[in-house]
């Protein structure tokens, strides 16, 4: 008679950890495959108005160019390829939201239910931010910087600029001013994770200020009203964020100050039963009687 086959046990974690990260891969593969899925029906959709596309984000500069002046292509592919890169980038904005769903729905079933209290709201407004900060950019910020760039040319200079050049110059502004408005959040998050303090953040105001204008001078032509126009926006998010990190900072502080007394309450309750759960009498309690004197048991 055959031995019975013996089964070895310890494979088991490891194989059940190792589908467990499978699954996770397969998750995070599906996420990725549906965001760009969703960039890429945008992008098609755009494609045959990549010219029009192209020329509504030129418009603050073609609107303020001298009268005969006009924008070129260097290169030969440019007429083509500008575009395109364009329509591409503008199809990834637009999907942003369903990227940032996706990517909420890969992370959200291993969060806490505070963490998702905390993450989805900063996930939205991150988003909203951004948006507001390429639309500043593009409304308020390109007209004055092309204003400035075309009243300072010097006499006998005709600008001609190239709509690659053109390209390039609108993907970092956007890219800058959007991350500038997202300074609300990185306030909330910094201080949810313990690394700045509210209060010791405001009052280093002076030096907040002081950063801030520095940062517009260097994101703006140099003229102290375009500096302005921009590090005022930014100093009233600051101030956004601080008050939400303030109430975030609260609520943690509640909620470690209520998990204590509850630990608290929950060690006192067992302390004051014996071992099977039940109270111990006023009389015997941990084997003393009242009085001092050690309880003894009958023999049988």
């Amino acid at each position: 008679m055959a031995a019975p086959k013996k089964t070895d046990l310890t494979d088991a974690p490891d194989s059940g950890a190792e589908g467990s990260f499978i699954s996770h891969l397969l998750e995070l593969r599906n996420r990725l495959l549906y965001s760009v899925i969703a960039v890429g029906i945008v992008f098609l959709a755009l494609v045959p108005f990549s010219t029009k596309v192209y020329t509504r984000v030129a418009q603050p500069l073609l609107s303020v160019l001298p009268k005969g002046a006009s924008m070129i292509a260097t290169d030969v592919t440019s007429p083509f390829l500008t575009p395109i890169k364009l329509t591409l980038a503008v199809a990834i904005v637009i999907a942003i939201p369903f990227i940032l769903y996706q990517l909420w729905a890969f992370i959200a079933p291993g969060l806490y239910r505070h963490e998702r209290r905390l993450i989805l709201p900063l996930l939205l407004s991150s988003t909203v931010l951004f948006y507001g900060g390429m639309a500043f950019a593009y409304f308020v910020i390109f007209p004055m910087v092309f204003r400035f760039f075309v009243q300072s040319l010097p006499a006998g200079v005709t600008m001609m600029t190239d709509i690659r050049s053109y390209l390039n110059f609108v993907f970092s502004m956007f890219f800058a001013f959007g991350i500038a408005f997202e300074l609300p959040v990185a306030v909330v998050l910094l201080a949810s994770m313990g690394i700045l303090d509210p209060d010791s953040l405001a009052k280093k105001r002076p030096y907040v200020i002081l950063v801030v204008f520095i940062i517009a001078a260097f994101l703006t032509p140099p003229d102290v009203f375009s500096q302005t126009f921009l590090a005022v926006p930014m100093l009233l998010l600051f101030e956004i964020g601080l008050f939400f990190a303030r109430r975030v900072v609260r609520a943690k502080n509640a909620r470690t100050a209520a998990a204590q007394g509850v630990g608290e309450d929950a060690a006192a309750h067992h302390n004051s039963t014996g071992t099977d759960g039940h109270p111990q009498s006023d009389v015997v309690r941990n084997g003393v009687r009242k009085g001092g004197k050690p309880s003894r048991r009958r023999k049988r």
